[in-house]
């Protein structure tokens, strides 16, 4: 891979790590979201006349914001992997000028 490292080898290895755990912490949120995890009911945003309104309103709101929020969260995750890539491929160019300047 041609160029020179944009970030230092430090930095890059610590974005990898954040990334991971972005990427993964991310995914499960997701998976959570999708499955209609009940711990996540406080985070949706419903409307009060919503809820003091019909219950299969409120429900097919919290239903489509449910998935739009496993949605939001696997796009971060997918966004989390590019810059895990970008990390990898910093963190690899560091390590072979490394090893060009010990040479």
């Amino acid at each position: 891979m041609p160029g020179c490292p944009v970030l230092g080898p430090k930095l890059s290895l610590c974005c990898l790590l954040v990334s991971v755990w972005g990427t993964l912490q991310l995914c499960l949120m997701g998976v959570f979201f999708y499955v209609h995890s009940v711990g996540l009911l406080e985070d949706l945003p419903v409307a009060e006349e919503i809820k003091r309104g019909m219950l299969k309103e409120y429900l097919e709101e919290v239903d489509y914001l449910y998935s739009k929020g496993a949605q939001n969260c696997w796009i971060a995750a997918c966004l989390y992997v590019f810059s895990m890539v970008f990390s990898i491929w910093q963190f690899l160019a560091n390590r072979r000028l490394a090893e060009r300047i010990e040479q």
